[in-house]
């Protein structure tokens, strides 16, 4: 019994750890900071003022598969669209501050 508990309990660590997750690795704060220069004149409130349909809400990111850091990391580099490009203009630990803190705000309905 003892050794089927303690299966049990690796494979749920197992598990836990491999699972995806939007995990935040970025501060927080400073991507606010970053956001409010670089990004809030097209995203405030996490709106888009190019795109109405595609904001920052997390129902939009999930709905067009970027509801993840990576993929805001990704698009914050390269830009797509009207969306320029921030390689550059800011550096990875900055752009992943921003990225961590638009995942923090889509969670809590950008309030």
């Amino acid at each position: 019994m003892k050794k089927i508990f303690t299966l049990i309990l690796l494979l749920i660590t197992f598990i836990s750890f491999s699972l995806p997750s939007p995990a935040l690795a970025g501060d927080i704060s400073k991507g606010a900071t970053i956001f409010s220069a670089n990004c809030a004149s097209c995203h405030m409130g996490g709106r888009n003022v190019v795109n109405p349909a595609k904001t920052l809400q997390k129902s939009d990111l999930e709905k067009y598969d970027m509801y993840s850091l990576e993929k805001i990391i990704n698009q914050v580099n390269k830009g797509k669209a009207a969306m320029p490009s921030f390689l550059g203009r800011l550096d990875n630990q900055q752009i992943e501050d921003v990225a961590s803190y638009v995942l923090s705000q889509a969670e809590k309905g950008w309030n």
